[in-house]
């Protein structure tokens, strides 16, 4: 409310386009566009000039540099095609919508993030399978600077490379964020990791779709999640057909066992993939390619029931391993096991365990700049409902969590307009969640474990206190030409890195005493008195000097030093601490810590 609901803030969306019949996109009630707009709306095909308005104030598309196979299927305009990018967009600053839901189940009110703020559309990504060119975000960011958004959301990203030119976008003042990708629970697998953007990891939200397995012996009931929403024949009991779940694409389950039952589907390797999306989709489709009635999946926890979409009125449930012993044991040698299967529920509010780290979202460090620690924080973006074309969908990925700290930056700077890109990525790290109702933030994953900073940064995102940090750690633009300069084979880098003022610490190296640089702004009350707070990483050392700072009118900013060192010399993997700053009211600026002590460099921690 404080921040109008981000009115006056333009986001820009790099994408697949964007549907601008959805209602999420209406612009009644919202002022005039800003005056410092400069975009144009670009026409195409089924894509006029005036279907642009005070939401969707500017759409332009890149195509030059496409082939013909990338153009199958496709609007060659800003037409979203693929819904990706509708999903987004309407995340981030959709309007406030009534009366939506996924077939009854989570219903209620859609809005985004930022409901007042306006849309930039640049269609970057094409295809079926949304891929995104250098060529087309390379001249989006041109674009966008030229246009005059505020904020940019990218829910993309691809192993082994580095978006460089967002570099120049922050130094024009706009807050760039990315998807931290979709590649967990495995590590070194973050993707974004420059360090003038804010990376952004995926969590779960307090809402989950529990679906009833009663079994028929009577002794028991099941619950799984599930998006079941058309029960027919409901009272029907249905025979359970045992199933591998490692399937591949194009293998069928036998039709002749299968067909009539429910798919009970369990495989102990299972567990040990850490990317299961194939395999899920693969056993639905041959499930239903087999004429089987349902299909229950055994696994752990996945984080994805959008998956299931497609199975429309055919159950399809996610259930855990503990099941698996409970079914078996419903029937006996002679007797199938026998279920029935209730529609899923809507179930929201504290006594879901939430949020945890999604299993599926990519983990620090980074393995191309482990200097800088990656993801920053982490957002809503396990079954997020959203835009898609004329209706609301689910869909889960680091691509959710993205849109909704981009609507968060835009509320930011509303509040604040003269804070930079910098101060609002500190403000969001400094003041994130680590906790929930005092228990830890997990992190779903192989096997569940309480989050540290490589799986979430700084930890879950806090808007509220977000607007209101106390200290902040800004950077000057000019640093980060210093960093983009740099050739990490120069031993002068590693200072360049270690003392680029981030709102975080990160020493891949640490083979003997370190110090770091770090500076931060006063943006709260002119008088204050700060102390330092420090967690150390076990087996680390940390001082901090010095380890008051007083602030007073006129004097708004404090440099101080962190010294690492080892209290006893092993060759070690990464481990966690933070640095917090306390005035002993409602300000507490912390920041994570990631440090790997190492003695030798001739050696490989495998």
């Amino acid at each position: 409310h404080d921040a109008k609901y981000g009115d006056g803030i333009i986001i820009g969306i790099i994408d697949t386009g964007i549907w601008p019949e959805s209602a999420s996109f209406s612009d009644h009630g919202l002022s005039p566009i800003p005056s410092k707009w400069k975009g144009q709306c670009q026409a195409g095909e089924a894509f006029r000039s005036n279907q642009c308005n005070r939401k969707i104030i500017g759409a332009r598309w890149y195509d030059k540099h496409l082939s013909a196979e990338d153009l199958k299927g496709e609007y060659r305009s800003a037409r979203d095609a693929h819904g990706h990018g509708t999903h987004v967009a309407s995340t981030a600053a959709g309007a406030l919508v009534p009366n939506i839901s996924f077939h009854g189940l989570a219903a209620g009110y859609a809005r985004g993030v930022a409901p007042h703020a306006r849309l930039a559309v640049y269609k970057a990504c094409w295809g079926l399978g949304a891929s995104c060119h250098d060529a087309g975000i390379i001249k989006a960011f041109d674009d966008a600077i030229h246009d005059g958004v505020d904020v940019l959301s990218l829910s993309i990203g691809k192993s082994g490379d580095e978006f460089f030119s967002s570099f120049h976008a922050v130094k024009n003042g706009i807050t760039v964020i990315f998807a931290a990708g979709n590649e967990g629970p495995a590590p070194r697998t973050v993707t974004n990791a420059l360090p003038w953007v804010i990376t952004v990891a995926s969590a779960t939200i307090d809402r989950v779709f529990p679906t009833v397995i009663t079994l028929a012996n009577g002794s028991s009931s099941i619950v799984g999640q599930s998006l079941f929403y058309q029960p027919k024949d409901n009272n029907n009991w249905y025979e359970i057909h045992h199933s591998s779940c490692l399937i591949k694409d194009g293998e069928k389950i036998n039709a002749s066992l299968a067909s009539g039952k429910i798919v009970f589907c369990y495989s102990p390797l299972s567990v040990s993939i850490t990317s299961p999306f194939g395999y899920v989709s693969h056993a639905v489709k041959a499930a239903k390619e087999a004429g089987a009635k349902g299909i229950i999946i055994a696994t752990y926890g996945l984080d994805i029931l959008d998956y299931f979409e497609k199975c429309g009125a055919m159950p399809c449930i996610f259930v855990d391993f503990d099941a698996v012993g409970q079914i078996n044991s419903s029937g006996d040698e002679n007797t199938t096991p026998l279920v029935k299967i209730a529609p899923a529920r809507t179930w929201v509010g504290g006594e879901v365990l939430a949020p945890k780290i999604s299993t599926f979202s990519s983990r620090g460090p980074s393995p191309l700049l482990p200097q800088f620690l990656k993801p920053d924080v982490a957002a809503p973006g396990s079954n997020i409902l959203a835009a898609v074309k004329d209706s609301y969908k689910f869909q889960s990925g680091t691509s959710m969590a993205c849109p909704h700290v981009s609507g968060v930056a835009a509320l930011l700077k509303a509040l604040h307009p003269d804070w930079s890109p910098a101060i609002i990525k500190s403000a969001l790290v400094t003041t994130a969640s680590n906790d929930r109702y005092g228990l830890p933030i997990l992190a779903n994953g192989l096997p569940q474990k309480i989050a540290d900073p490589f799986d979430y940064g700084g930890g879950f995102i806090d808007p509220n206190k977000a607007t209101d940090p106390g200290l902040a750690y800004d950077v000057d633009p000019k640093d980060y030409d210093l960093v983009v300069n740099c050739e990490s084979a120069n031993s002068s880098c590693e200072s360049i890195f270690q003392n680029l003022n981030l709102p975080s610490i990160a020493i891949p190296n640490l083979t003997m005493p370190t110090t770091v640089l770090r500076t931060v702004t006063n943006v709260g009350q002119d008088d204050a008195i700060y102390k330092a707070v420090v967690q150390c990483p076990p087996g680390v050392r940390i001082s901090v000097e010095p380890s008051v700072l007083q602030f007073k009118q006129g004097k708004k900013k404090q440099s101080f030093k962190v010294t690492f060192s080892m209290t006893h010399k092993v060759q070690g993997s990464y481990l966690f601490g933070s640095l917090a700053w306390c005035d002993g009211a409602a300000h507490y600026v912390r920041i994570p810590i990631a440090v790997r002590p190492v003695i030798s460099e001739n050696y490989a921690d495998l």
